[in-house]
């Protein structure tokens, strides 16, 4: 993996990232408000689903 890969890869996250709160602000606004209100242990969970699932991704 070169550098660029990882700007480019660190790009579309931002992109995707960015999507839901320019689109639709209030959905994004009470989706933070209910992760707001997770315990930290839920949090934790859902953190290592996206990992694992992220790292599948590119074993794929």
């Amino acid at each position: 993996m070169t550098w660029e890969s990882l700007w480019t890869a660190l790009a579309l996250v931002l992109v995707i990232e960015g999507l839901l709160p320019f689109f639709s602000p209030q959905t994004w606004r009470r989706t933070v408000q209910q992760i707001a209100h997770l315990q930290d242990g839920q949090i934790r969970f859902f953190a290592f689903l996206a990992i694992v699932a992220g790292l599948l991704m590119l074993w794929l």
